[in-house]
């Protein structure tokens, strides 16, 4: 068998990341999001396994901030677009891959954290990546009703020219995305590729912008009729809020559309309010899948870089296999202003876990105990862990509302 290589890739290998992305994920070699992905690609962030000079693997990243408790921007590296060419799986070529790019990340400090999206559940655990973020697929039928006492905010929502979107986005996000746990910032503006440029799928039409003096929300129309008239179906894209008033207005604006059967966010969160705004909760069908999987690059680092909420020392025996410069004791001393200090310790541990344990509780999407429950983490030390688990929980659910 031919010994394989990765390496970091330059410009006049993207043809071939392409052709790799095409065949990993059986798209046609002409499929607009892959030629739209050009536009974002970075080859100097990206890696390339290679079996003599064919590239057979490929992964890459966006450099980017991802909001962590307590309202805290950090750097992330949004892994993306990692794939093995059919015919060479099981070759080791993926591990290669998270090697390589792990071990970038780590010896060059780019982000204390990585994440990415899974496209199958059994893959990224083995690489210390913890499902972190859930996301449900929410569906609401047009008209449904809210509680009396919701307030809407009585300033109009209009449409406005998807040529317009991309400067309301960019004024009214920021804000958004910094009060929101795993959302992630837009100065790279990829997310014009990745959400507004977007090919319409599945009879959608083009991205429409309704906007509100506090937020907007981008979404798709797909015309359907039946013998009793129209149905169509509005598919959020893109949804930001200043204020519950706001958001309030806003879904009232989607659920109010005429010509309309039903409104579906496939991105929504597991707490999404709107659902507790509905006069009949049952209005709203969910599907809650895995969202963000979230990986400790550099585990000091990224405890340090979140805040906590409640004071905690605790003294943590990480198993790291596949980066073993995280293995080992970690202390961390949290005060009551959430601010923490990770460092090495001899001491006895308090509680044992794997470092993709840490990545699956560092949004604050999942508990320790609610882990240890399932056999995943080990309390060494009477009442080390739920007072850990009160420092990491977060008052609302972990959300990215984006793919990349």
């Amino acid at each position: 068998m031919t010994d394989l290589t990765t390496r970091e890739l330059g410009a006049s290998d993207t043809d071939a990341f392409m052709a790799v992305s095409v065949g990993a994920f059986l798209h046609d070699e002409q499929d607009p999001a892959e030629q739209r992905f050009r536009a974002i690609f970075e080859p100097a962030r990206s890696h390339g396994t290679f079996d003599g000079a064919e590239m057979i693997g490929a992964a890459t990243r966006l450099d980017v901030d991802i909001t962590v408790p307590g309202e805290v921007p950090c750097p992330v590296a949004a892994v993306t677009a990692v794939g093995v060419k059919p015919g060479h799986r099981r070759r080791g070529v993926l591990t290669a891959l998270m090697r390589r790019q792990l071990d970038v990340l780590h010896e060059q400090r780019v982000a204390p954290i990585a994440a990415l999206y899974a496209s199958e559940g059994s893959i990224y655990g083995r690489f210390g990546y913890g499902a972190a973020t859930s996301e449900a697929h929410l569906v609401l039928p047009r008209g449904a009703r809210f509680l009396s006492t919701v307030e809407v905010d009585e300033r109009p929502v209009r449409e406005v020219g998807a040529d317009a979107a991309p400067e309301v986005v960019e004024r009214c996000h920021p804000e958004v995305a910094a009060r929101r746990v795993g959302w992630l910032s837009r100065a790279d503006g990829s997310w014009r590729v990745r959400i507004l440029e977007r090919p319409a799928r599945d009879g959608e039409g083009g991205v429409r912008c309704a906007v509100h003096p506090d937020g907007y929300a981008l979404y798709r129309a797909k015309p359907e009729w039946t013998v009793r008239g129209p149905a169509y179906r509005l598919h959020v894209q893109d949804l930001a809020a200043k204020t519950p008033r706001a958001y309030a207005a806003l879904w009232r604006y989607l659920l109010d559309i005429d010509l309309v059967a039903e409104v579906r966010w496939d991105k929504a969160a597991v707490d999404e309010p709107v659902v507790t705004m509905l006069a009949d909760p049952r209005a709203a069908a969910r599907q809650v899948v895995d969202g963000l999987w979230v990986r400790l690059v550099d585990v000091d680092r990224a405890l340090a870089a979140r805040r906590y909420s409640a004071p905690v020392d605790v003294v943590l025996d990480v198993t790291d296999a596949f980066c073993p410069w995280n293995a080992g004791r970690w202390r961390l001393r949290a005060d009551s202003s959430g601010g923490a200090e990770v460092t090495r310790s001899t001491a006895e541990p308090h509680l044992r876990l794997d470092v993709a344990d840490l990545g699956a509780v560092h949004l604050g999407g999942n508990t320790l105990v609610q882990l240890a429950r399932a056999g995943r983490v080990a309390e060494l030390e009477p009442g080390a862990l739920r007072a850990a688990s009160r420092a990491f929980a977060t008052d609302t659910a972990p959300h990215c509302p984006e793919g990349f």
